[in-house]
């Protein structure tokens, strides 16, 4: 039975940081609050590798040019919660996001405020320890200190699930092993530091603890799913959007899916162009050697890996991220037009 220090997230932390984070995360690069417009595109985004198509796709215009007509308005966050809180706030009108945001999202708004329209990255996403934490199988946690990105976000719902899996309990729970949830940068100097034993993180952020903390992986998450194909990042649309802006969503979609097949063909001039556009967006730059490993431990897709989108939220709710009853996702997709887009390109439609 979950105990009351993670019944706790279920009315109160998640919703409190969405809102929370939507008054005080400022996004880097600001576009307007006013009513939508039919002749613009409203776009939250991520500085992130697993939002690489809208990193590059916005920065070098690829994007616009797609749109036409129809203006982009980028704004680039560093929340999941934010985002989806800008969304229902109709400050914007799509966005990327993870899976956990996505899904808290749908059921805060009794399944009605969004839709998952397409894919964008699968897997990528690590569990690193320190070299010398002393732990060399799932049987040394105990006592331990791990950290991840943010309480009941995707990798830190898989960090729980695996811990609970393997019959540990977490110390707000009466267990002996320590989540610290944390800003992926703060993660870095908590490992070197030894404040903690390891951490759950997405790409590059697992490749950089290697590099910079001494650690090392421990476990590849793709490890733990089905042809190691799992969500990290998807695109989401406010369905009132999606339901009288479809042209819109079909030219964003079409750009999202040539972004997609490009950035795959073109592995070495993809990271270049990613630093480019991140420079841009933050002033630095990733480590191309960085980027080519995080990149070789994840997919860049349009598929939303629709099973591990169920299983994601089926171990939200078990760890008590979901409240009481059960997520009903039977209407979370809406991938027509995705498919409309897959045909008119000779590829498969997604089943």
């Amino acid at each position: 039975m979950v105990k009351s220090g993670i019944k706790f997230g279920i009315a109160g932390v998640i919703i409190a940081i969405v809102i929370a984070l939507s008054l005080t995360s400022h996004p880097l690069t600001h576009s307007s609050s006013l009513p939508e417009k039919s002749d613009v595109l409203r776009l939250g985004y991520f500085p992130n590798i697993n939002h690489a198509q809208a990193v590059i796709g916005v920065g070098n215009g690829d994007f616009q040019n797609a749109l036409g007509d129809v203006k982009i308005e980028s704004q680039v966050f560093n929340a999941g919660p934010a985002a989806v809180e800008a969304l229902f706030a109709n400050r914007i009108d799509v966005a990327y996001v993870g899976p956990n945001p996505a899904i808290n999202g749908y059921i805060k708004s009794d399944g009605q405020g969004l839709r998952i329209i397409a894919g964008v990255s699968s897997g990528g996403a690590v569990f690193v320890i320190r070299n010398d934490s002393g732990i060399t199988n799932v049987h040394d946690f105990a006592g331990k200190k791990f950290a991840s990105p943010q309480l009941g976000n995707t990798q830190d719902v898989a960090l729980r699930s695996y811990l609970l899996k393997n019959n540990y309990k977490t110390t707000e729970n009466g267990g002996n092993v320590t989540i610290l949830p944390a800003k992926t940068s703060d993660i870095v100097t908590m490992m070197s530091k030894k404040d903690i034993d390891g951490a759950w993180v997405p790409e590059p952020w697992g490749t950089i603890l290697v590099k910079q903390a001494n650690g090392k992986i421990f476990l590849d998450e793709r490890d733990l799913w089905p042809n190691g194909k799992f969500a990290t990042a998807l695109i989401v649309a406010r369905t009132d959007y999606l339901k009288s802006h479809p042209d819109v969503i079909q030219k964003l979609l079409e750009a999202h899916v040539k972004e997609t097949m490009w950035i795959n063909n073109n592995k070495e001039e993809s990271i270049k162009d990613f630093n480019i556009q991140l420079q841009k967006i933050t002033g630095q730059t990733i480590p191309n050697d960085v980027i080519s490993n995080a990149f070789a431990r994840m997919d860049i897709t349009y598929d939303p890996v629709k099973s591990s989108v169920s299983t994601s939220a089926q171990s939200a709710f078990d760890l008590g991220f979901l409240g009481d009853k059960k997520p009903d996702l039977s209407n979370i997709f809406d991938l027509s037009i995705l498919d409309k887009v897959l045909q008119a390109q000779n590829l498969p439609v997604i089943p």
